[in-house]
């Protein structure tokens, strides 16, 4: 029986076209980040399943790729459970392992340590339209700093890298958790409630006001509750500054310093921008981390019709492998459909190197070969890029391949 040779569902072959445009903006990525002060690191593909299923993954925790025990330690026949059978898992994100990589390398790490990381991770979703089951996360996190310094860095570094890529007039949507419990607990839900109360607003992009409502209302909650909660988000958006009517409603539900915070950020960030974009403040955004603690926020682009990327404060994380919390704070860019979107526009890497083809006639050996195989090297030697193939019969199609891989100049060699 033949070999399969269509890659796993979910996952692709990457053809060089692509590959030319993934290697330019990781190259854009890696040097603007760098620029900001941040440090590269790499942690491994697979991490204990116990790290994994520490019940802050949200959703992410039943889509994890578990990997069975290996040799000896795999026992089918005195297996009672999962547990039994499983020890590892593919990373579904790249934040428990740079806490579990923070937590075993601290003494060795700068403070407060700002941290690059890229690299793919798996998730056994349903695979869509800039959505895949193995894709690239690229990181950027602030670890040991308390202050909303982390969180202003993170969107000016994200944006900075986004406009260098080429885009523009999108939108860095910003939120904090301390604001939706806030919001919760003045409308009157428990606080034991406030998860399912958040996994339904998160649906106000698709199903609107209304269809939060109906839904608030099929769980049972009280109709006076679902009202006054509604309300806040309808005073929000015919307010000229959502914050600051918050601030007046919510009274003293909502502290003062989370108030003062949004609003630094928004300063700081509006003044030093130096991307096309636009800083919203929106309080239906919950990113679905239950491990986030604080600010949070979602990179909107029209174009794709969704997010693009996110991030937010995670306090307490770290003190889930020491027993001591680490402010930390990250944003991540959705690297995969950044990809999508500037295939579909037709991007062209900016600057490419002159590209000539050497077509060597078939036969050409001993010092006729010697002497093309060193033009090229001086050639390269000057920048320039060379590649050396057999000519085939069919000259013309093998220009045209080559041409649409780049190349522009061809130089053709004879045997005499």
């Amino acid at each position: 029986m033949a070999l399969k040779k269509k890659p796993v569902n979910g996952m692709k072959d990457i053809m060089p076209e692509e590959m030319r445009i993934r290697d330019y903006v990781q190259s854009v990525i890696k040097d603007t980040y760098r620029s900001f002060g941040f440090t590269p690191i790499e942690t491994p593909c697979m991490e204990d399943i116990a790290n994994l299923t520490n019940k802050q993954g949200g959703e992410n925790e039943k889509l994890i790729f578990k990997v069975m025990k290996r040799g000896e330690k795999l026992r089918l026949d005195t297996a009672e459970s999962e547990a039994d059978l499983v020890d590892f898992g593919m990373r579904y994100d790249l934040t428990v392992p740079l806490c579990r990589y923070y937590a075993n390398h601290a003494n060795d790490l700068p403070t407060p340590f700002k941290a690059l990381q890229m690299g793919n991770v798996w998730r056994a979703d349903r695979p869509q339209r800039g959505r895949y089951r193995q894709f690239m996360q690229c990181d950027i996190d602030i670890l040991g700093e308390p202050s909303n310094l982390a969180e202003i860095e993170l969107i000016l570094a994200t944006t900075t890298t986004l406009g260098k890529i080429g885009f523009e007039n999108f939108e860095i949507r910003i939120n904090e958790r301390r604001i939706l419990k806030a919001m919760a607990a003045y409308s009157g839900f428990a606080e034991e409630e406030y998860d399912t109360v958040f996994i339904i607003l998160d649906k106000m992009d698709k199903i609107g006001l209304d269809g939060v409502a109906e839904e608030l209302a099929k769980e049972g909650y009280a109709q006076e509750a679902i009202e006054k909660y509604l309300a806040l988000f309808t005073g929000v958006q015919q307010a000229e500054d959502g914050i600051t009517y918050l601030a007046d409603t919510l009274g003293d539900y909502l502290e003062d310093s989370v108030v003062q915070s949004m609003r630094e950020i928004a300063q700081a960030v509006n003044a030093s921008k130096t991307a096309k974009f636009e800083l919203v403040f929106d309080p239906t955004l919950v990113r679905g981390m239950s491990y986030y603690t604080g600010t949070i926020f979602e990179i909107n682009m029209p174009e794709f019709g969704g997010s693009c990327g996110g991030g937010g404060r995670y306090d307490k994380m770290v003190g889930n492998f020491t027993g001591k919390d680490v402010p930390a704070c990250g944003f991540s860019i959705g690297f995969e459909r950044i990809i999508l979107l500037l295939m579909e526009s037709g991007f062209q890497v900016p600057g490419q190197p002159e590209k000539t083809a050497y077509l060597v006639e078939k036969g050409m050996s001993g010092e006729k070969l010697t002497e093309v195989i060193s033009k090229a090297q001086e050639a390269r030697a000057d920048g320039k890029q060379v590649l050396v193939v057999r000519m085939n019969k069919n000259k013309k199609f093998q220009k045209e391949q080559l041409a649409k891989d780049g190349y522009t100049d061809f130089v053709e060699f004879y045997r005499k």
